[in-house]
């Protein structure tokens, strides 16, 4: 009885850790987004733009070799790359009978995808005019940042989650961090399309989690 009273008080207070966490990169994410929409929008401030150029400028100009490199990177936050792993992947999951894990997977680059959309209909800011590749659409936020970060972030979560791997799960925040300054580098995104997009896509990423959560929890009383 006292085994299974403590084991109970270990997973409540994991659970308390868990819940709050998810809580504060939430609120955090938000912040930071609305924070970002008042500099572009309100303020009209490109200071911080400006200053992202300036130091990845710099960068291609001491080592020009990066640039092929760059592109090659910032393939793998693509439309064509996030259509094939956002259906590849989950279709991988259901066969190795890990069903709520594709659906995890699924949403968020699909959820991820459609919200960017709305974003960009709604704030409507152009690209910069001197990207160095063409590129359609919109530019706030970074289609890039926000999907890739919500794809490799998940995937970072369902690591550490399952296989205790931290150093894997923090690989791969920081290959979508990597994604995202590229779009910089490229002059095809401004630095404040880039952050906004890390930051919903973070954002978004805790709605999917606490939401499936709930879905789960529900479907489980049925």
């Amino acid at each position: 009885m006292k085994s299974l009273l403590t084991r109970l008080l270990t997973l409540l207070a994991f659970l308390a850790v868990e819940v709050g966490a998810l809580l504060l990169v939430f609120l955090s994410s938000l912040a930071v987004f609305f924070y970002l929409t008042r500099v572009v929008f309100s303020q009209h401030s490109q200071d911080l733009d400006q200053w992202g150029f300036a130091q990845l400028d710099a960068l291609r100009a001491a080592h020009p070799g990066l640039t092929p490199w760059v592109l090659g990177i910032t393939f793998f936050a693509s439309a064509p790359f996030l259509v094939g792993a956002g259906l590849l992947l989950p279709g991988v999951l259901v066969w190795l009978k890990k069903k709520r894990e594709a659906l995890e997977v699924f949403w968020a680059v699909t959820g991820a995808a459609i919200l960017n959309q709305l974003f960009k209909t709604h704030f409507h800011r152009l690209r910069p005019t001197t990207a160095l590749v063409p590129q359609l659409g919109l530019s706030f936020p970074s289609g890039h940042a926000m999907i890739g970060m919500a794809l490799y972030g998940c995937l970072a979560w369902l690591l550490w989650r399952h296989g205790r791997h931290p150093l894997l799960a923090a690989a791969l925040l920081l290959w979508a961090v990597l994604i995202g300054l590229t779009r910089i580098y490229l002059h095809v995104h401004y630095t404040t399309d880039v952050l906004a997009g890390f930051a919903a896509g973070l954002g978004w990423l805790v709605l999917l989690r606490s939401g499936l959560q709930l879905w789960w929890r529900e479907k489980a009383k049925v």
